[in-house]
């Protein structure tokens, strides 16, 4: 548990409930929380601060949440071109791999991506973490240990398809030869017991654990690669815990595709249909939305995850925000992974999330405003999180998660309008210190709980003694690729009657 904190005489943007702002005021910080904010707060406290951070110059703003992410690609960064997500799949979770990365691999990465979030100003992230090829307590001890290491707030959840390869697509089975589509039949896949019972370890083990700084959530992926059995346990789970359900739908065409062949609908309308839509739901990408579809997000009172730039990264299309908005839709925002955003930079996020529906509508006045973009990035993840009334916002009784900016830098000079300058001027430079739960866990430059560049050759010595992996996995996935092109290509041609591509 962290010590009192004073953060005396910032300017305070508390993106609170009211929307206040103080040209200067204190923050008092006790066992994690926020005691009271305002000018003099410190002055006027009963006790002593045991650590005064003097905040002359500096902003004090909610800390960022990154809402959607992926460990297990941190290591990935750069190395693939820009393909569609079903090409792009066998390289990131290979369907033939027959063994894990190890241990040290998870946690190593993990802790990287932890440290470069940190460093942001980033306090919270959503991780959808996948396993290839299977989950194990290991693997998934190994990601928490490293959040609870590195000291951010992390909502970890087990991404794992348990259906074989070539029934999450539309007409992969028949364009196959029976050689590679056996040799998915006999990949390792995990049976619903299997997931449920790793499932029980991550919320006994870890869901509250570091005075509540880690917490679980549940991922089926995406609805067509799990088993209707192990989806509707899930649900169960997410709502005996009241925990968040990440589901991947829609995020191309191909998938709208998908749902008309397999099911004769569109996935949500699949998802609404099972029961499994509610308020816990996070739905992932949702791009290829019709008004239907919207309507039934809306009335279950799902929240979207807008992950821009992966969208952009892999041609998947332009989310139909300004429908989503317009039905009531809570959005929040994502960096996905590494190797379909290259970074964790959720100010890039924010400013691409803007700018991208400039080209979508004639209307200006309708496009997304600087506040807009800032309430995703804090209160829309804590919304997401199912934590909104801790988090996301600076306000008595919320936890301490904070992100310290120096005004004092090329993105506030001239300082214009605060809002607009944060989202479509600031890249993360900025940042002086990040706390989270009321402990300094960023400051001069480093992050405290963790031996930087010890950290770095560390990951660069296992990324090269993973090469061999890679090798092969490169290798299937150049023997795989001429069918799932002709896969995506015949479900590119096929009229879905809309699009979310630019023409």
């Amino acid at each position: 548990m962290s010590g009192s904190l004073l953060i005396h005489n910032a300017r305070v943007l508390a993106l609170d409930d009211a929307d206040r702002e103080w040209p200067r005021a204190d923050i008092v910080i006790e066992a994690g929380e926020i005691k009271a904010i305002g000018p003099d707060a410190g002055r006027d406290w009963p006790r002593p601060a045991e650590r005064v951070i003097e905040g002359n110059g500096l902003l004090a703003m909610p800390g960022l949440i990154n809402a959607h992410f992926h460990s297990p690609g941190n290591l990935m960064k750069g190395m693939l071109p820009g393909l569609p997500l079903e090409l792009f799949m066998l390289h990131e979770v290979p369907p033939l791999a027959a063994s894990g990365d190890g241990s040290r691999l998870a946690y190593v990465r993990t802790l990287i991506g932890a440290v470069e979030m940190l460093r942001r100003g980033i306090t919270a992230v959503h991780d959808d973490a996948y396993h290839v090829p299977v989950a194990t307590r290991e693997s998934v001890d190994a990601i928490m240990h490293a959040y609870g290491d590195a000291g951010i707030r992390a909502t970890v959840a087990i991404d794992q398809p348990n259906v074989v390869e070539y029934e999450k697509y539309p007409f992969l089975a028949e364009l196959l030869p029976d050689a590679e589509r056996h040799a998915m039949d006999r990949a390792p896949r995990q049976s619903a017991e299997e997931l449920l019972e790793l499932y029980a370890h991550l919320i006994q083990r870890w869901h509250g654990a570091a005075d509540g700084r880690l917490a679980a959530a549940v991922s089926c992926s995406a609805p067509q690669r799990v088993s209707r059995d192990y989806f509707a346990a899930l649900s169960e789970l997410s709502r005996r815990h009241d925990l968040p359900f990440n589901i991947h739908i829609l995020e191309t065409k191909l998938q709208r595709v998908l749902g008309e062949v397999k099911f004769g609908k569109s996935l949500v309308r699949y998802v609404h249909d099972l029961g499994l839509l509610d308020e816990r739901t996070m739905v992932i990408h949702a791009i290829w939305l019709d008004e239907p579809d919207i309507e039934l997000l809306a009335a279950a009172r799902c929240t979207v995850a807008h992950n821009p730039v992966c969208n952009l990264r892999l041609g998947s299309g332009v989310m139909p925000y300004f429908a989503l908005r317009a039905a009531g839709v809570p959005i929040c925002l994502g960096s996905d992974e590494m190797n379909t955003d290259d970074t964790t930079n959720m100010w890039f996020v924010a400013k691409t999330a803007a700018l991208l529906q400039t080209v979508a509508r004639l209307e200006y006045r309708d496009w997304p405003a600087a506040p807009e973009m800032l309430a995703a990035l804090t209160r829309g993840g804590a919304r997401a999180l199912r934590r909104a009334d801790r988090l996301g916002q600076l306000a008595p009784g919320f936890r301490a998660d904070i992100a310290l900016l120096d005004l004092d830098t090329h993105a506030f000079t001239p300082l214009n309008d605060l809002r607009r300058q944060l989202v479509f001027c600031e890249d993360g430079g900025s940042v002086r210190a990040t706390i989270v739960a009321g402990r300094v866990v960023y400051e001069n430059g480093r992050v405290t709980t963790v031996d930087e560049k010890a950290l770095r050759a560390e990951a660069r010595e296992l990324a090269s003694a993973s090469r061999a992996t890679l090798a092969r996995a490169e290798g299937e996935a150049r023997r795989l690729e001429p069918y799932y092109r002709q896969m995506y290509l015949k479900a590119a041609a096929r009229d879905v009657g809309f699009t979310r591509w630019l023409q």
